[in-house]
């Protein structure tokens, strides 16, 4: 009761507490009337009396006095209103379902990208979750073949290990784009998300799998399900590493993105395009993705009064009981 009687209390009727003032007052009255007070019989010395000692009434003699005013000063703080206000805020979000789809083929170990494509992609989709709050994020890899790394969930730390742990070799090696969209679609065609998006990187041309990316397009516009591309790699050639008896050389080798399919990919489902040729590009490309895509939240905010009058009430009157009990008792003056 103490803690909610003195934390972060406020007065509808702060003015009130001005008469507070009284109590020092009236007890300033109260000492000097005692001592102006006449005697009711007069001796002509008290020697007599110098060693009987005080009774606990004696003592006890400004007890009534001392109840009345503490309790008047807690009957003025409780007409004062104090109150406790807390606040809050109820949060009502647009959930998002988000399946990333990353290739992990052979050639995203080529380093046109730093250290290479796919940890450039691996640090960025980082980043991106991290980013996130109230957003369901699922991870699809795919090369030859696609499955799924981490499910949707909006526990970013696990979702955030397994994208670590990702490597190419996982999977055998190939580029089955097809599949991959195939595999995001079947993350997200029963979720009940306002919004519902797939967001595919990859470096090459479709050469693998049994399913059509543009059939796969065409099935994940039937559910409603975006599909942004992003195609990485610079322009040209890029360093490539290959294994040697004599360490690790590099090779360059053309770069070879598909971009007339990732495109058409994009306009079936109402997505968007976009060349990743560096680090830097790659990193606007999912900032901006993450505007386009963010979560609608709306914030109501409330405020609520609680009233802590009745505690400071009740003591102010059970003190002035005590005061009249205690001057009517033990400690009542005979004329």
């Amino acid at each position: 009761m103490r803690k909610r009687m003195f934390s972060n209390v406020t007065f509808a009727y702060s003015w009130v507490l001005f008469f507070l003032a009284i109590i020092p007052l009236l007890t300033a009255w109260y000492v000097w009337k005692g001592r102006k007070k006449q005697a009711a019989i007069s001796y002509s010395s008290l020697k007599a009396f110098e060693n009987i000692p005080s009774t606990l009434k004696e003592k006890l003699r400004h007890l009534p006095f001392a109840l009345r005013m503490l309790a008047l000063g807690f009957l003025i703080v409780a007409l004062a209103r104090p109150q406790n206000f807390s606040a809050g805020q109820s949060v009502n979000a647009e959930g998002i379902d988000i399946s990333m789809v990353l290739d992990i083929s052979g050639s995203m170990l080529a380093e046109d990208f730093k250290p290479n494509r796919l940890e450039a992609a691996k640090n960025v989709i980082d980043d991106f979750v991290k980013g996130r709050t109230t957003d369901r994020i699922g991870l699809v890899i795919f090369s030859r073949e696609a499955f799924t790394q981490c499910p949707l969930t909006i526990d970013y730390s696990v979702l955030r290990n397994l994208l670590s742990d990702i490597k190419t070799g996982m999977i055998e090696d190939g580029t089955a784009i097809g599949n991959g969209i195939a595999n995001g679609i079947n993350r997200l065609k029963d979720s009940d998300a306002e919004s519902r998006v797939i967001i595919l990187l990859t470096d090459g041309v479709n050469n693998a799998g049994e399913v059509d990316p543009i059939s796969a397009a065409e099935i994940a516009s039937t559910f409603g399900i975006r599909i942004y591309t992003i195609g990485v790699g610079t322009r040209g050639e890029a360093p490539y590493p290959v294994q040697t008896p004599f360490g690790t050389r590099y090779q360059m080798v053309p770069v070879e993105i598909d971009e007339v399919i990732l495109k058409k990919i994009a306009n079936l489902t109402g997505g968007e395009y976009f060349r990743a040729t560096n680090n830097r590009a790659l990193e606007e490309i999912y900032n901006k993705i993450d505007k386009m895509e963010k979560t609608k939240i709306e914030i109501t905010s409330f405020r609520n009064a609680q009233e802590l009058f009745a505690p400071w009430l009740l003591i102010g009157f059970a003190l002035l009981f005590l005061e009249l009990i205690a001057s009517k008792t033990i400690l009542r003056k005979l004329p």
